[in-house]
């Protein structure tokens, strides 16, 4: 099996470090806790001892013995309170660490991709076994305190016996390094995995009604379940591990014990040491073993380190990160100044582009589809980044913007829109919590939803998943979003897509009035949309090939092939308005609320 590469485990190795420091303080309580509990394991063959050897000798059991059931007591009740508060601790750090993660993936720009099985799988299972390392580490701190204290014991008690318990701790240190290193190869297999099964699941239950009318059910369900062998050779593979780890631990510390014994009783045997002794010895073999004798602990650290190198990747994948000038006063005119785009592969997606949205105009973005409409709308609300050149709106560079200013200077809708909220109200108003009634009415209105919200059973309280919405509902919903957030610029994609001809007109003459001094590019697919606006720029080889309006550019033959498949390619006669688009609302910070 495959080693991961150095940097990985340097970065993996980092983040565990991170979490035990972030979360020690949540830790305190189980620690001291443990502390006690082993203080007691280590005082209590002393005392058993102490209380034997006065019974031989005839002076009676006495303090030592109240001493010694004291201390059993004592360590029964720390036993008992350190799975909750271990549990406590263990929840608090996989809480911080699954918040991480989610919202890096939220900030991830549009062009670097996760799986959506990977992202289930980092945050379902991954970050639990990351997360869970404070936990071990600092019970396996703790026990390792012990059995210094128990195997010193033994050397004081009779140095032969500690020398003869001392023969076992090399050969456990390979045992456990192997152990490890392996464990750790197979659980991160198992996690991939399981993530390519998740990624196939996902995108069958998405398209299940397409695969119901292709009658590719069977197919399907075994392309789906094709990863299977793959997490059961990798399940297998630990199971192994464990096993042969288990047995070799077994009889190591089995002989390692009996020797330890076996010494000590010929040491009482011969009157070198006492009988109460004996059993001292024996239970501070006990407690000594315990630094040899954590097959959970090590499984536990082998499993973080496979989780915390999955984690660790996405963790490192670059993020907008937020500027520090404030949002400049003027009226939304954005420029893109040479802004080149590379692909992972360094294929120039956009390759210097240079555009300008006048302050308060609307302009139309066309081209073919792939010729980069998406990835250059993107980068006014820093979706996407660019490898060069910079995107300014009025006169500041977007990436200077502190993340809330440029919430409240860029907003986007897209084509297809994921509704989030509790209730209709709360969808339009997702995003601006505390947004009045009357604004959600409004923008309902402009975006021609009010009519058929009122129709539902409960109107704009109506619960999402009792709210019965065709799709161009659910675009005019998406719509109404957008038209609720107040912006100097809006990036609106194929609003009307879904939409018939004659609501189309409503929505956009409403929308247009709503929109009215407010700077719109349009990501536009169809020709009356793009001739609705006051400009268009026509992106062609991943520059702008010409700015111009609708109908002048229509004169051109090619410009013309870019609507060819479209149903309503036909020359307009105007060229005034603005165009409309539906669906998400996207932060400008770069992450998405759909």
């Amino acid at each position: 099996m495959a080693s991961a590469p150095p940097d990985t485990h340097r970065r993996g190795n980092r983040l565990l470090a991170e979490i035990t420091r972030d979360t020690r303080a949540s830790l305190v309580p189980l620690v001291l806790v443990m502390v006690v509990r082993v203080a007691l394991s280590v005082a209590v063959p002393a005392l058993l001892a102490t209380v034997v050897d006065g019974v031989l000798r005839g002076d009676g059991p006495g303090t030592p013995a109240a001493l010694w059931g004291g201390a059993v007591l004592l360590a029964a009740a720390c036993d008992a309170a350190m799975p909750p508060l271990g549990a406590a601790g263990t929840a608090r750090s996989i809480a911080t660490l699954r918040t991480r993660v989610v919202d890096h993936l939220l900030r991830v720009p549009a062009r670097v991709t996760v799986s959506p099985g990977e992202a289930v799988t980092q945050v379902t299972q991954a970050a639990p076994q990351a997360g869970s390392l404070p936990t071990a580490v600092a019970g396996s701190v703790v026990s390792l305190a012990g059995s210094l204290a128990g195997f010193a014991a033994l050397w004081l008690i009779d140095w032969r016996t500690g020398a003869v318990f001392t023969l076992a701790v090399p050969v456990s240190v390979v045992i456990a390094r192997r152990f490890v290193g392996r464990a750790a190869r197979a659980d991160s297999a198992y996690l991939g995995a399981q993530a390519d099964l998740a990624t196939r699941l996902l995108g069958a239950l998405a398209g299940a009604r397409t695969i119901r009318a292709s009658g590719t059910l069977r197919a399907e369900t075994h392309r789906v379940l094709a990863p299977l062998a793959d997490v059961s050779a990798a399940g297998h593979a630990m199971w192994r591990l464990q096993r042969a780890t288990v047995w070799q631990f077994g009889l190591l510390l089995s002989l390692t014990e009996a020797l330890a014994l076996a010494t000590a009783g010929l040491g009482v045997a011969g009157g070198r040491l006492p009988a109460g002794e004996l059993l001292a010895v024996a239970g501070y073999v006990k407690v000594a073993v315990g630094a040899l004798q954590q097959i959970d602990v090590l499984l536990a650290l082998a499993q973080a380190r496979a989780g915390a190198d999955r984690v660790a990747g996405t963790l490192a994948l670059p993020v907008p990160v937020p500027g520090r000038t404030a949002t400049p006063g003027g009226p939304g005119e954005v420029r893109l100044r040479g802004v080149v785009v590379r692909s992972a592969d360094g294929e120039a997606l956009l390759d210097g582009a240079d555009l300008v949205l006048p302050a308060g105009r609307s302009v139309a973005l066309v081209g073919r589809s792939g010729a980069g409409k998406s990835l250059l709308a993107g980068l006014l609300g820093r979706l996407s980044e660019p490898d060069e050149g910079e995107v300014l709106v009025d006169g500041v560079d977007v990436r200077d913007l502190p993340a809330a200013d440029l919430r409240a200077t860029v907003t986007y809708a897209f084509e297809r829109p994921v509704l989030i909220g509790g209730t209709v109200h709360d969808a339009i108003s997702y995003g601006r919590p505390g947004t009045p009634r009357g604004t959600v009415e409004d923008a309902a209105r402009a975006a021609r939803a009010d009519t058929f919200v009122r129709r539902l059973p409960d109107g704009y309280d109506t619960p999402l998943d009792r709210a019965p919405l065709s799709g161009g509902e659910r675009q005019r919903l998406g719509l109404a979003r957008t038209l609720a957030r107040p912006a100097r610029v809006y990036v609106l994609d194929d609003a009307t897509s879904g939409l018939d001809t004659v609501t189309e007109a409503e929505v956009t003459r409403a929308v247009t009035g709503v929109l009215t001094g407010r700077t719109r590019l349009v990501v536009a697919h169809r020709v009356t949309t793009a001739a609705r606006c006051d400009e268009v720029a026509w992106l062609h080889g991943g520059r702008v090939r010409a700015v111009a309006p609708h109908h002048v550019l229509w004169r051109d033959p090619d410009y013309r092939t870019v609507f060819a498949a479209a149903k309503d390619a036909a020359e307009p006669s105007g060229t005034s308005g603005a165009s409309v688009a539906s669906a998400t609302t996207v932060t400008a910070e770069g992450g998405r609320t759909a």
